[in-house]
């Protein structure tokens, strides 16, 4: 049974990148949640942070997560970081779809989050290399509970990983659902 593929992750795994060469691949369509969100509010995530509050985009981010699902069916879903630790959101990817949670050390999650583009994410704008590492740390260690839950660990090393191994793998795992 074909269902679609959820990636979940910290920022910086990976989650859009493999997301779109997994789609290609396996000849599904894309999609970002944040982007979905934000196409839906007309504001960045940035913005709905600072003007609603995390709570306000946390609620908004899990209907957005069921409406994109409904609408899309069998495609491949990047989520923002936090969305499985929320809403119950890990849990309805699980019963829904293929959950990948792509696993990045921690030295690499801070170099590839210290680099350019981080003023675009929201949780770390702003923030000092030595912040983002204890960021990273600090978030790691309360989400890992919600991304081990995933039917599928890949770890995403570095961004040229083959991944044609891992949609043999989502390939295997759909047919014996």
């Amino acid at each position: 049974m074909t269902r679609p593929i959820f990636l979940v992750g910290m920022p910086g795994a990976g989650k859009t990148t493999i997301g779109q060469r997994i789609s290609v691949v396996l000849q599904r369509t894309f999609f970002d949640l944040d982007e979905f969100l934000e196409m839906k509010t007309g504001m960045s995530v940035r913005e709905i942070f600072a003007s609603q509050g995390e709570q306000y985009f946390r609620q908004a981010e899990a209907e957005a997560l069921r409406e994109l699902t409904e609408q899309t069916g069998i495609n491949v879903i990047a989520t923002g970081g936090g969305a499985p630790c929320f809403h119950d959101n890990m849990e309805f990817m699980n019963e829904a779809g293929t959950t990948i949670y792509l696993k990045v050390p921690i030295e690499v999650l801070v170099e590839r989050l210290s680099g350019h583009g981080h003023e675009h994410r929201p949780l770390v704008a702003g923030k000092s290399s030595d912040e983002i590492k204890q960021f990273v740390s600090e978030t790691l260690a309360a989400r890992k509970q919600f991304y081990e839950t995933a039917q599928i660990t890949y770890s995403n090393i570095t961004r040229s990983h083959d991944i044609n191994e891992l949609c043999q793998l989502i390939s295997r795992l759909e047919t014996m659902c």
